[in-house]
């Protein structure tokens, strides 16, 4: 995968698939420690022990369609190549968490890439799912909570397109008073 968004992407869309309600997400960027971390917490089935033992493997999936599932291995390289680990727990009917490190200074640390466009395709697809949305630089927070939103628009939508290009420009001005001056890859 070409940035962290498409693997935050297939993160979620896993977590979707094990029936998850409630999905955190958690972006944190130390510059101090030159680690970048993101994590993906779900309310869903959990895995077995057996085969949460083999889940980077890509030929252990849970798909019907194909026999491969490649998603968890790419992350797991992306995260080995900028000198980073993946880490996962999970408990079978209670959840799943899934943590990937990357050296933010490592020359092959693939950018962040397009978070804003990668959280509102999620929201459009899925939007009974909470999605909450943590991005932290050690000295400031932002934090975005689908459910919040949707006691604010009251009986709005939260898929209507203002409110989803609103959603929009709100995380990318979150991605950038978080981010900017430490990724160095944030549009100005």
């Amino acid at each position: 995968m070409r940035d962290l968004s498409l693997h935050l992407m297939d993160m979620i869309q896993n977590s979707i698939t094990a029936k998850a309600t409630r999905i955190s997400i958690l972006i944190c960027a130390d510059r101090e420690s030159d680690l970048l971390e993101m994590e993906v917490k779900d309310n869903g089935i959990g895995m077995e022990s057996d085969f949460l033992k083999n889940v980077v493997n890509p030929f252990t999936t849970t798909r019907d369609t194909r026999r491969v599932g490649l998603g968890i291995p790419l992350l797991e390289a992306s995260a080995n190549r900028a000198s980073g680990e993946l880490k996962i727990t999970s408990e079978k009917f209670v959840g799943t968490t899934v943590k990937a490190s990357f050296k933010i200074s490592h020359i092959d640390r693939i950018p962040l890439g397009d978070l804003a466009q990668t959280m509102e395709g999620i929201i459009i697809a899925r939007p009974d799912i909470e999605y909450d949305l943590t991005l932290d630089n050690k000295k400031e927070r932002f934090n975005f909570n689908s459910s919040d939103i949707k006691r604010r628009l009251g009986e709005v939508p939260i898929t209507n397109f203002e409110v989803i290009k609103w959603i929009g420009e709100y995380l990318n001005d979150g991605v950038k008073t978080i981010f900017g001056g430490i990724l160095d890859e944030i549009l100005s």
